[in-house]
């Protein structure tokens, strides 16, 4: 069984119902979800003309190899809307990245276990740090919440309030 750490994010349409619905298929194609971060609203990183994030970390529990589990993230993201373009940091429906696998690490073209901006990233630390605190990154030998602690971003992450989650906003 591989151990996968995931973000989820999506600034487009009912962003709350977008992650239920890229939860229950990742359940039902991916694997058992072990452990689910809050939902956190995050400033758009990047490009920042943009609407605000919904973000979640999983754990998920697979029979998948990286490159299949990849391959699955990429279809349940095509299937609830998302249209890939060249142009980076752009309004999405659903992203879906692969954190961690296990502790591999992973450099093939299409692939990089772990993901190269985790580190960088407050909208990926912080709901990591909620679920996983201790798990150290492979490459950089620090846990997730020193991770946290060293980062230099500053974009505002906060919990979803009941009322932002009924909205969907």
């Amino acid at each position: 069984m591989n151990k996968a750490y995931l973000i989820l994010g999506g600034n487009q349409g009912n962003k709350n119902q977008n992650l239920k619905n890229a939860i229950q298929l990742i359940e039902a194609r991916i694997g058992e979800i072990t452990k689910k971060s809050g939902i956190y609203l995050t400033k758009a990183w990047g490009n920042m003309s943009q609407p605000d994030f919904y973000n979640q970390a999983l754990s998920v529990e697979t029979n998948l190899s990286a490159t299949e589990l990849l391959t699955k993230l990429l279809a349940i993201e095509k299937e609830l809307g998302r249209t890939r373009t060249n142009e980076k940091w752009q309004e999405r429906i659903m992203d879906i990245d692969i954190l961690f696998f296990n502790d591999d690490i992973i450099n093939e073209p299409n692939l990089k276990i772990p993901h190269p901006y985790v580190q960088e990233r407050r909208f990926v630390l912080i709901p990591m740090n909620e679920i996983a605190k201790e798990h150290i990154h492979p490459f950089l030998n620090k846990s997730i919440e020193t991770l946290l602690n060293e980062c230099m971003d500053e974009l505002k992450v906060s919990l979803v309030t009941n009322e932002q989650m009924t909205n969907g906003q």
